[in-house]
């Protein structure tokens, strides 16, 4: 099932993407909702980002280029990083380029959303806790990393975090490829098996760490290939089973 938030008229609405259009729905989708009577053309709506995220969090240098190259056993503490709420953007929306500088590096991303409350839980746990899948951007302007690995400026700004289109339920997040096109150029795909730390041995670790909450965000890595942009750039991140989430750079 994928569900999808959507602006109409000046107001926020969800919605079940389906063959005849969107339907939508109220409640909430962690827990009860249910359709209304309304139908809504996607043509005719703005889509937002299909979650509002708790909290948001990454992980870095985390895809191979190929099998041979994964090694035996994952790190012992991966690299993890947390980005701000608002920086997140919909589908469609400007990313922004500082002031300072002419480009930012895209990063397309498997994006889970935790769909209940999740403490110190072992890898085999771990799916039963993910709630839905969607597709995310995880731009970062590398100028502003500091010597000593700290990223967070980096990758804080206002509209640095893209994703959508939808959120989907109904994924195997172990059998995806993850794609990225630059102006119609393809220069990410990779499966989601190329992943040094799996879903679950991050998942699994983040929770025995943290108590992870129903609508957090966990962005999974993003493979080889993630490259510079510039203004007037189209960014097209890919997963086929998701859908695309497509936005243009323009400078600040």
């Amino acid at each position: 099932m994928k569900f999808s938030r959507f602006l109409f008229e000046a107001e926020v609405h969800q919605g079940v993407v389906t063959d005849e259009g969107i339907k939508e729905i109220e409640g909430d989708i962690f827990d009860r909702w249910m359709y209304t009577d309304r139908t809504f053309q996607e043509d005719d709506v703005q889509l937002l980002a299909p979650l509002v995220p708790n909290q948001i969090i990454g992980i870095g240098a985390n895809f191979v280029s190929k099998k041979e190259d994964k090694p035996d056993t994952p790190p012992d503490i991966p690299v993890f990083f947390f980005k701000p709420t608002s920086s997140v953007i919909g589908p469609e929306e400007a990313i922004i380029i500082p002031t300072e500088i002419n480009e930012v590096k895209f990063e397309s991303e498997l994006v889970v959303v935790i769909g209940k409350e999740t403490k110190n839980i072992s890898k085999d746990q771990v799916l039963d806790h993910l709630y839905g899948y969607t597709v995310g951007n995880d731009v970062t302007a590398p100028q502003y990393f500091h010597e000593d690995g700290h990223w967070m400026i980096g990758k804080s700004f206002d509209t640095f975090t893209p994703i959508g289109p939808y959120l989907e339920t109904d994924l195997d997040p172990l059998n995806v490829s993850v794609k990225a096109r630059v102006d119609e150029v393809e220069k990410q795909n990779s499966p989601t098996d190329l992943m040094i730390v799996s879903i679950e041995e991050m998942i699994s670790y983040l929770s025995n760490v943290m108590t992870l909450k129903q609508g957090d965000v966990i962005m999974t890595g993003s493979p080889v290939g993630a490259g510079m942009v510039t203004e007037g750039s189209l960014v097209e991140c890919e997963i086929n089973e998701i859908g695309v989430l497509k936005n243009t750079l323009v400078k600040a």
